[in-house]
């Protein structure tokens, strides 16, 4: 599909500087932007390539001042927040090409089972008894929806997602490959002969709305009750969320990180990649936990940075972190003193 500058501008409520019927049908960074396709220019960095860029379009702030003619009469959109209005743009760019609808086959859809208006179900996608899935959902080839789960509306659930039963999935989700929800969670007893049993994992899982999950994860179903991402969460790649955790609303985690069981996490964090976070603890509202953290204990004060495993406030670990950086040189000075006193 192709654009002009006009249709752009008035999506962006922008104001065009060039040629309105400049037309575009892709989209490129400035720096290798070519002819026929839409840029924007946020970071001050990039200032120098649009003067050079072959972009037909460059989305720029209205308080850009340019210090010289733009290479090719490129045109310009000016808005307010030029990387607020190019993610808005990608939005709608991936809305238009995800739009899809119809059941392919071969699938599978449980005769118990509804389906709202206008949803998609990719070929071997299987569909549990007693599902309930609401509007314009899509499920993509080889996702999995065990009997007894709900799934809300406007929700997408890319290839190879598996939702165990009994899962509930809000509205306007997003989960990417491979994510597992509902496994079981990590039990297991310790008996007289050093073996472990089992504890069966009876609970569930409830994703709220407005949540996008990244490509393999896991989350585990709660032993009782529930494990619960609330609203707005944002998990990335490769994180595991263990039995009965709960995740607050509009936190977000990092790549590569973990939380144990039955942990409460409150709402707003921000937590780094690679971080973990042990079992049966408290993290208060507002806290932002560095990369590589270990968090052994609850943090009750809200808004804390912490950094360092096992991790402590962020001004103390830099303090630390300059004596221990030292501590080869201060080595070096006891040594001397040392010798020195031996000498006396």
């Amino acid at each position: 599909m192709e654009f002009s500058a006009v249709q752009i501008a008035q999506l962006l409520d922008g104001i065009v500087e060039g040629n309105e019927q400049a037309m575009v049908s892709n989209l490129s960074k400035i720096e290798e932007g070519i002819a026929g396709t839409l840029s924007f220019l946020a970071n001050p960095k990039y200032t120098n390539f649009i003067y050079e860029t072959d972009a037909s379009i460059v989305i720029v702030n209205k308080s850009l001042v340019l210090e010289k003619p733009i290479k090719n009469g490129c045109t310009l959109i000016r808005v307010d927040d030029s990387y607020a209005s190019f993610a808005k743009l990608l939005e709608m760019y991936n809305q238009v090409k995800g739009e899809k609808t119809g059941i392919e086959q071969p699938s599978f859809i449980s005769e118990t089972s509804t389906l709202g208006e206008n949803c998609y179900v990719g070929a071997f996608a299987y569909v549990g008894n007693n599902v309930k899935i609401g509007n314009n959902v899509k499920l993509y080839p080889h996702t999995y929806i065990g009997d007894n789960c709900t799934i809300g509306n406007d929700t997408t659930l890319f290839s190879g997602v598996k939702i165990y039963h009994e899962c509930k999935i809000g509205n306007q989700v997003v989960i990417h490959s491979n994510t597992v929800v509902g496994s079981d969670g990590f039990g297991f007893a310790p008996q007289d002969g050093k073996e472990f049993a089992k504890v069966p994992q009876i609970g569930n899982v409830i994703i709220e709305d407005n949540i996008e999950i990244g490509a393999n994860c896991s989350i585990d179903r709660a032993t009782l009750g529930s494990t619960i991402l609330r609203k707005g969460v944002k998990l990335d790649n490769l994180v595991q969320i263990a039995h009965n955790v709960e995740i607050g609303e509009n936190t977000v985690i990092a790549g590569l990180s973990g939380v144990a069981g039955s942990t409460k996490v409150g709402k707003n964090c921000m937590i780094a990649a690679q971080v973990g976070i042990v079992g049966h603890i408290k993290i208060a509202d507002g806290v932002k936990i560095a990369g590589q953290a270990g968090v052994g204990s609850s943090i009750l004060k809200e808004n804390e940075i912490v950094q360092g495993s096992p991790s402590f406030s962020l001004g103390d670990f830099r303090r630390s972190y300059v004596l221990f950086r030292n501590l080869p040189k201060l080595n070096e000075k006891i040594n001397a003193l040392e010798k020195l006193s031996n000498k006396n």
